[in-house]
């Protein structure tokens, strides 16, 4: 089953290991040392991210470690812009708005 992408950020737990991951691969265990939670928990947390296809397993000789999908993060940054642009036209509005309130009290 795959899952929507904003399910895998919507939990904060997730989004640490993301942080992580986007550092440097790693492997569950030492995913698990980061958090305090039981092992099992991260397992759950990874299989999300994994049907989310927002990390990759990889084999490294006998472990396994999980890589971050830079293209899957750049959906979530395609879905931001458009809020980008409204909140930065927004500031312009408020800057000239300001501006005008600056030269009517001088």
């Amino acid at each position: 089953m795959r899952r929507d992408i904003f399910q895998a950020i919507a939990d904060p737990t997730r989004r640490a290991i993301i942080a992580l991951i986007a550092i440097q691969a790693m492997t569950p265990n030492a995913i698990a040392t980061r958090f305090d939670m039981s092992r099992q928990a991260i397992s759950k947390h990874m299989r999300i991210l994994t049907e989310c296809d927002i990390v990759k397993p990889r084999q490294h000789g006998r472990e396994i470690y999980y890589h971050l999908e830079v293209e899957k993060i750049k959906e979530i940054d395609k879905w931001l812009e458009q809020f980008r642009r409204i909140w930065e036209s927004r500031y312009e509005q408020l800057d000239q708005l300001l501006e005008t309130i600056k030269k009517e009290t001088k």
